[in-house]
């Protein structure tokens, strides 16, 4: 198995062998080293601001402020490295990792792996921090955030065959959403409607929003997020422009 961490994804030789696209150790181990010093430097400065605001009869939090003043000196600082060891795990769980072979694509994160085919796959390309497979109707696969080098993951993609864009084919396509817009299907403008909300308090990565645009794309639309504005595509037309056909 060919496994890059750290350069751009070899071209494998005739044969196939996997190539795996995660982010680069160096990272991984910068991460925790960050958050584990932002953690212990946290803790370390608890204790002198629990003992100042015990001293403030006005100050909030007085009963967490004096707990926290009996706690031995070294002892915060420790929790607050292994806070902030937690914190990148939870971080690295997250994290999108590429598994690629000459004819199938897995992305895994938080735990959960999806697979596609390359014959599946018309085309691929990243849309700012978000790697996104399209059908050969046009629809989209996966739209998936993804923090990986854009030359690594395009030299991937390239060197297994897959189809592979510097910018998505159908971005003229793209309309402003606004309630009641015309020449949506029928019943995606009540979907966007309510997509609007958790999208605007929380952002795209929020649950209710992903799950609205899966349905969504059952409807015949695909939606682009840009400042948490919604823009709108329909799709349908398998070998649309700049897609290559099933043949």
């Amino acid at each position: 198995m060919e496994t890059d961490k750290s350069g751009p994804a070899r071209r494998e030789p005739e044969g196939g062998r996997l190539t795996v696209v995660g982010q680069a150790v160096w990272t991984t181990v910068g991460v925790y080293a960050v958050l584990a010093a932002l953690g212990a430097a946290v803790g370390w400065g608890l204790g002198p601001l629990a003992d100042w605001l015990v001293t403030l009869p006005w100050a909030p939090l007085q009963g967490p402020a004096e707990l926290v003043g009996t706690v031995p000196a070294g002892v915060l600082p420790a929790v607050g490295a292994v806070a902030g060891l937690v914190l990148g795990l939870v971080a690295q769980h997250e994290q999108l990792t590429l598994r690629l072979s000459g004819d199938r694509l897995v992305l895994a994160s938080e735990g959960r792996e999806r697979e596609f085919s390359r014959a599946a796959v018309a085309v691929a390309f990243l849309d700012r921090k978000q790697l996104v497979l399209l059908g050969h109707d046009g629809g989209e696969l996966v739209r998936q955030g993804c923090e990986l080098a854009p030359g690594r993951v395009a030299d991937a993609f390239a060197a297994h065959g897959f189809a592979w864009a510097d910018a998505d084919p159908y971005e003229a396509e793209f309309r402003r959403w606004v309630p009641g817009a015309p020449g949506l299907p029928e019943g995606a403008n009540a979907v966007l409607a309510a997509r609007r909300k958790p999208l605007e308090k929380n952002g795209p990565a929020d649950g209710d929003a992903r799950e609205l645009r899966e349905e969504l794309g059952r409807l015949g639309v695909v939606v682009r997020d840009v400042k948490r504005r919604q823009y709108w595509r329909s799709h349908g037309r398998p070998g649309g422009p700049g897609l290559p056909s099933d043949g």
